[in-house]
């Protein structure tokens, strides 16, 4: 689009300490090696200006622009289909507790059904392909993920609270929901047990698995990320 447009230089609102900067930059480079990447978030005017989120808070209401985040809710929020993810703001301190109001997804815990739901998925070549239900049997594997993510949160799976390594090598914590691919991965692990070799399965995780998954985080996102 930059070429189209006839652009020398692309911008992203990236902070200086996430991976997402590093994403879009090798994205951009990438497609054009020339092209001149602005980031106000490593400008000293930019983050001397707006020193925090209470900063650009403010900025918002006194120009008029609509934001999800407020100053009783200081935190970011990412969500999509799987999942939901919540940093920043009150969230960087690590001895604040998650307000019960910041959860989207999931019910708490502590008030969850005391009974348990049961329901059956059949897996294939190791992908979900039927769940039989209370009342139906989805094998649609857009239906199949809704269903099970429908149960999960309600009986409140899938949430983490976590510091992370940054691919820049900061920490930076995260609180995560992903209610029905918890479900689904838990069922994986089980059949897992079932029916790999103890010392195959060791193998896979011990290399496999951990780089597999790294090269997804670092490499294929970015990738993702320009497509």
């Amino acid at each position: 689009m930059a070429q189209k447009e006839g652009c020398f230089a692309v911008s992203h609102g990236c902070t200086g300490k996430g991976n997402d900067q590093v994403r879009f930059e090798l994205g951009f480079y990438a497609l054009q090696p020339t092209i001149k990447v602005i980031a106000p978030w490593r400008d000293p005017v930019f983050y001397n200006r707006f020193k925090g989120r209470q900063d650009l808070l403010d900025y918002a209401e006194q120009s008029g622009i609509p934001v999800t985040s407020t100053k009783s809710k200081p935190w970011s929020m990412d969500e999509n289909l799987a999942h939901c993810s919540y940093e920043a703001g009150i969230l960087e301190d690590p001895n604040v507790t998650p307000p019960e109001d910041m959860w989207k997804l999931t019910v708490d815990p502590t008030k969850a059904p005391e009974q348990p739901e049961d329901f059956v998925l059949h897996f294939e070549k190791g992908l979900p392909v039927k769940a039989e239900l209370p009342g139906k049997t989805v094998t649609d594997a857009t239906e199949l993920f809704l269903a099970v993510n429908a149960i999960a949160r309600k009986h409140g799976v899938g949430r983490i609270d976590i510091v992370e390594n940054r691919f820049i090598g900061l920490k930076s914590r995260g609180c995560y929901e992903t209610p029905g691919l918890t479900c689904l991965r838990a069922a994986h692990i089980d059949l897992e047990g079932l029916t790999m070799d103890r010392e195959v399965r060791a193998l896979r995780d011990q290399f496999l698995t951990f780089n597999y998954a790294k090269v997804c985080l670092e490499a294929l996102s970015s990738l993702i990320t320009h497509a």
